[in-house]
């Protein structure tokens, strides 16, 4: 997808006519959306005489769509536009405020992003079993790396690759709020704490925090104002995560226990958000995301190597099943939990994390929800308004005078059909068209 300036030097005022509209929440009546610079000026009404007007051609025009968990790189925002995910929320990353101002100094053609910094964790805790050493970086990505700046680079390295020992160590509540205090100070957008023990991603007695630390992290981060987000993929780190006063889960737990209805019951009076991540269960029962790789639709966007991920899966949890994630959605949803969409995708193509890949699996995810019970409407708000109101971001997620012009237009009507979002016409991001 080429970028085109738009708005160098002036604000130029852009028409799109003859489309649907879905704002964010619903369909609405309009029929046409003005931006002006960077942000929208009117939602129908007259047409002002200078506007440059591009015609939908009877599509569906929907407010760019925000991943609110994933792991990512500056390839990968650049993956995600592609897909009209104009935002990326990062788990456990370098882009926090002072990283966005060192990697994507002069980077125009990527999506925007938010970060939580460095998760707190134990020492060998997750995700230390799922990142390879230097040694075990394959041939292609260090052929992407010579193409880089020495900064991209770094941070590339970073984001496939780690040193054990330069992991920060949190083992003591001391350490618990240093660590929160240091992520705060690095333009940390939210806390992220890891709870994982091992045994859904096929590796059994990992160290875990003790509850006393965890809480600290918590309550720390809650005196910033800072959200904090939970690694949780079973039903008693769901319970303990929800316990400790945190305000999102960043998965949705992959069993169904007899004390699921409880558990759900207490999710929702605890008012914390779910991002369920079904992709990232299907692929941990093993299932690859090859119908997906192979929609020409996807197919046409990303690399070989990205295609290869998607035919892959993670298979750490084959005992596993579908059909538990999805009534564990289902039970949420209706209990009045707000679902985000997320993929907790990685920066770079990783081959044991398989079955995902940026933007395009959050096309992904709403399709598996649809397939859970959602509506296709319900889909939508999922990846729009809901992580926009969950994170605070309320400049975007929706399709209003004044929101930010984050912007995608598509052939048919996602929401009869939720497939035809990847039937992308165009996107535009910040107030500027890109095009395929």
């Amino acid at each position: 997808m080429e970028k085109i300036i738009q708005n160098a030097g002036f604000e130029q005022i852009t028409a799109i006519v003859n489309v649907r509209i879905f704002d964010g929440e619903q369909m609405i009546a309009p029929t046409h959306v003005v931006i002006k610079g960077d942000s929208i000026i009117s939602v129908g009404g007259d047409l002002p005489a200078d506007a440059t007007i591009v015609d939908g051609e009877n599509g569906t025009l929907m407010p760019g769509f925000i991943d609110a968990h994933v792991h990512t790189s500056i390839g990968g925002l650049r993956d995600a536009l592609k897909f009209g995910v104009t935002t990326e929320l990062e788990m456990n990353g370098d882009f926090t405020k002072r990283g966005r101002e060192i990697q994507l100094k002069n980077v125009i053609d990527v999506a925007d992003v938010r970060s939580a910094g460095t998760a707190i964790t134990a020492p060998g805790g997750h995700p230390d079993e799922l990142l390879p050493n230097d040694d075990e970086i394959p041939e292609f990505v260090l052929k992407e790396l010579e193409k880089l700046s020495e900064e991209d680079k770094e941070a590339m390295l970073a984001a496939y690759a780690h040193d054990h020992e330069e992991i920060p160590q949190v083992t003591s509540v001391e350490e618990a709020i240093k660590h929160v205090h240091t992520q705060v100070e690095n333009g940390a957008d939210y806390i992220k704490i890891m709870i994982e023990e091992g045994t859904v991603m096929g590796a059994p007695g990992l160290p875990v925090l003790s509850d006393e630390i965890l809480k600290t992290a918590v309550n720390e981060a809650h005196k910033f104002g800072k959200l904090v987000i939970a690694h949780v993929l079973t039903a008693l780190t769901s319970q303990e995560a929800i316990d400790l006063g945190v305000d999102g889960l960043g998965h949705l737990f992959i069993d169904r226990p007899e004390y699921t209805a409880e558990l759900v019951k207490s999710i929702a009076a605890s008012g914390a958000f779910v991002t369920p991540c079904l992709v990232l269960n299907s692929s941990i029962i093993g299932n690859p995301a090859s119908e997906l790789a192979n929609d020409p639709r996807v197919h046409s966007k990303l690399s070989p190597e990205w295609i290869d991920i998607l035919n892959s899966s993670f298979n750490t949890f084959p005992q596993g099943n579908m059909e538990n994630s999805f009534k564990n959605v289902m039970d949420l949803h209706r209990a009045g939990v707000d679902i985000l969409v997320g993929t907790d995708v990685a920066p770079v193509p990783v081959p044991n994390l398989g079955g995902l890949a940026h933007g395009a699996s959050v096309h992904h995810e709403m399709q598996l929800l649809v397939k859970a019970g959602f509506t296709p409407i319900e889909a939508l708000q999922s990846a729009t308004t809901k992580p926009a109101r969950c994170f605070g971001l309320h400049d975007r997620g929706r399709i209003a005078e004044g929101a930010r012009a984050d912007l995608i237009l598509v052939d048919g009507d996602p929401t009869t059909n939720i497939s035809d979002t990847l039937s992308i016409k165009s996107v535009w991001f910040n107030g500027s068209q890109l095009r395929g």
